[in-house]
């Protein structure tokens, strides 16, 4: 304990600052995972002798034939000299409507007729299911929602269909999606907004609805070498929040520092979901970890709101985690909320579904409610929480905010310190402290004035801007998430995560997509320690 003091005093003393670093980039990383990397809920390689014995084989009009399904050296081939239609539903599915299902196709029946395809989504029952389908015969590919036995094709488009190729079903939110894999990677194909009639956020709907895979033939037989399925991955990774301590300290482990990301979903904001990774301290390798769904309280749908901070708050034995409202937008307004959970709960592993309610985070006169607030980042300075987030004007017009809570109140009890409204396109707050110094750091557009264009804002704790970082600016507001790493020797590295933003597949699927994962390191190394370490 005279250590931790003794490094801390020292610490006072420095005269560094975030305007003495100078950043540059020494990693980028761009995971891409349709069935996200330790999450997955089904792996079938057609291998085991127990047979099919573990999945509900349906049998789907008008065919009324579920063919003969034959499992044996690491294939499964279903086939039968008539028409046939089946789909195989498995005992696994997700709590959260973001799901993937995978299959590799080894060989279409390729026997004429009018039928030779296979599916992949999920399924309740033979009158209740929701596909993608991969039409050898036609030359196409579609999905199809069927309720109560009436089929809708929500989308088809004419396009060959051979294989060897892998296949894919994605669910993100209320948008679907159809992939192919012909050997050089996925693309999507189609994508579509679930009907009204069927929405899987609700999770009473969910539940009965398992990863599934199927095939179709006038005759023949279609194999398939494996099925995949679990939680959606990512198509990007963007937003990145280091987890921390209720003092500002980040939460680093074995290594590893922990961060929440946006993870891009098929479409638009709604599409993307928060989950928590890990960032190796040694070689920038990137593992996800846990997911985080929301459920807010007026409603039981859940969502993939993102751009998340989560903290943990040791003196009153919970996690707090604040996220923004993007999982349903669709033009109006974007609201912080919160949850509050005990610490004996992992939120750094697993998958979690919270239940969120409203943070009511002060306005100002310019403040529009239509267009909302956004962006949290959470510290408690002393024995006052301070919370910075984004204020807009309307939707394309937002600047930064900072408000505080009276000593000794919690952060739900707050009032506004300052907002910086000349800004119009600022966000990506984060609030660090440097030299003993609290400094808050935030991300100017490039809908900017010229002038400040491509900057990353540095301010004090009245909001009043003393500099910028000098660090490069790699895309349209890319978060400046500057944190510690304590080193031996009493010394500490200065790391930034933030984003760059080349979209996946943007004719395809629009904007929302993007998120490369930039690491910078600063110099110089600083002396001291930034938080007491154990």
């Amino acid at each position: 304990m005279i250590w931790r003091v003794r490094t801390f005093r020292r610490l006072i003393g420095r005269a560094e600052t975030p305007l003495d670093l100078e950043f540059s980039v020494v990693a980028q990383r761009r995971p891409f995972d349709l069935v996200a990397r330790n999450f997955a809920s089904l792996q079938e390689r057609f291998s085991s002798a127990r047979g099919l014995r573990e999945y509900d084989q349906l049998v789907i009009a008008p065919e009324k034939n579920p063919g003969q399904a034959d499992r044996r050296n690491g294939t499964l081939s279903i086939g039968s000299d008539e028409p046939f239609f089946t789909l195989f539903r498995s005992e696994t599915g997700q709590r959260a409507p973001y799901s993937s299902v995978i299959v590799d196709v080894q060989s279409f029946a390729d026997a004429g007729g009018e039928q030779d395809a296979v599916f992949a989504g999920l399924v309740k029952d033979e009158s209740n299911y929701l596909v993608a389908w991969f039409s050898h015969a036609s030359g196409a590919v579609g999905i199809d929602a069927v309720v109560d036995g009436e089929l809708a094709t929500l989308v088809a488009l004419d396009t060959p269909i051979d294989a060897p190729c892998r296949v894919a079903f994605s669910l993100t939110g209320n948008t679907v999606a159809a992939l192919l894999d012909p050997g050089d990677g996925f693309r999507p194909l189609v994508h579509a907004r679930l009907p009204d009639n069927l929405d899987l956020r609700r999770p009473a709907v969910l539940e009965d609805y398992r990863n599934a895979f199927g095939a179709r033939a006038s005759s023949g037989t279609i194999v398939l070498d494996s099925v995949e399925a679990g939680y959606f991955g990512q198509t990007g990774l963007r937003d990145p929040h280091v987890v921390t301590y209720a003092d500002g300290a980040p939460y680093i482990k074995y290594g590893k520092a922990f961060l929440t990301m946006t993870q891009a979903g098929l479409g638009f904001f709604e599409t993307a979901h928060c989950g928590v990774w890990t960032l190796d301290l040694a070689d920038h390798r990137l593992e996800q970890v846990a997911h985080l769904f929301f459920q807010r309280d007026d409603t039981d749908a859940v969502f993939g709101d993102h751009a998340c901070h989560l903290v943990r708050d040791e003196d009153n034995d919970r996690w707090i985690v604040a996220t923004s409202t993007w999982g349903d937008f669709t033009g109006d307004g974007v609201e912080v909320h919160y949850a509050t959970v005990p610490t004996s709960t992992d939120l750094l592993h697993d998958v979690h579904v919270l239940r969120t309610e409203r943070l009511p985070l002060p306005v100002d006169e310019l403040t529009t409610p239509a267009a909302g607030q956004w962006d949290p980042h959470l510290v408690r300075i002393r024995d006052r929480w301070y919370v910075g987030f984004v204020n807009a004007r309307e939707f394309f017009d937002f600047y930064p905010a900072l408000a505080c809570s009276e000593a000794g109140a919690d952060f739900t009890e707050l009032s506004l310190v300052a907002a910086d409204t000349t800004k119009n396109e600022t966000e990506g707050f984060v609030i660090q402290r440097m030299g003993g110094t609290w400094y808050v750091f935030a991300s100017n557009g490039d809908r900017s004035a010229p002038h400040m264009r491509d900057q990353y804002p540095v301010y004090d704790l009245s909001l009043t801007q003393i500099g910028a970082l000098n660090a490069p600016h790699p895309t349209n507001i890319p978060w400046p998430m500057v944190f510690p790493v304590p080193q031996s020797g009493g010394r500490t590295r200065w790391l930034m995560v933030t984003f760059e933003g080349t979209p996946y597949q943007r004719e395809m699927l629009g904007y929302g997509t993007h998120g490369n994962v930039v690491v910078m390191e600063a110099k110089p190394i600083t002396r001291g320690h930034e938080f007491p370490t154990d």
